[in-house]
């Protein structure tokens, strides 16, 4: 069962409980405290349901300035790599400037540990590769 667990003008963040997978998808230009506040919901959704699979659809996403890449960078980055996340798939903005700021951001990020990123052009792309089933490190 897919849940609505936030919903905004901003983004509209949902939990596949089947899939174990979290979704953002963001709309328009979110900078500063609307910024963080898309993310800090995200977090919040991947704390209460331990999704291992995560998507952020950028597709309708623009710019992203330079000081909430570098506040994501330094503050969410170590918390998604603590999370349960192990797939995290982000479907690429139409707007360049946005495309080329995740691009960054993604080049940024060290020290994922076991969580991997990866960039997909279409939706069906995306989800085909997250739903891969996924081996865990510590299973018996």
């Amino acid at each position: 069962m897919i849940i609505t667990c936030f919903e905004n003008d901003d983004v509209t963040i949902t939990y596949d409980d089947e899939l174990q997978l979290g979704r953002a998808n963001g709309y328009g230009f979110l900078s500063g405290d609307r910024f963080r506040k898309v993310v800090m919901e995200s977090l919040r959704v991947i704390d209460l349901y331990q999704p291992i699979r995560w998507i952020g659809d950028n597709r309708k996403l623009r710019a992203i300035r330079t000081a909430d890449q570098e506040w994501f960078a330094t503050e969410v980055f170590p918390r998604l790599a603590e999370s349960t996340i192990r797939r995290n798939a982000t479907i690429v903005s139409e707007d360049v400037f946005n495309k080329m700021a995740v691009e960054q951001l993604i080049k940024r990020a060290d020290n994922l540990g076991d969580m991997v990123i990866m960039e997909f052009d279409s939706e069906t792309e995306a989800i085909a590769w997250v739903t891969e089933p996924i081996q865990m490190q510590n299973q018996a």
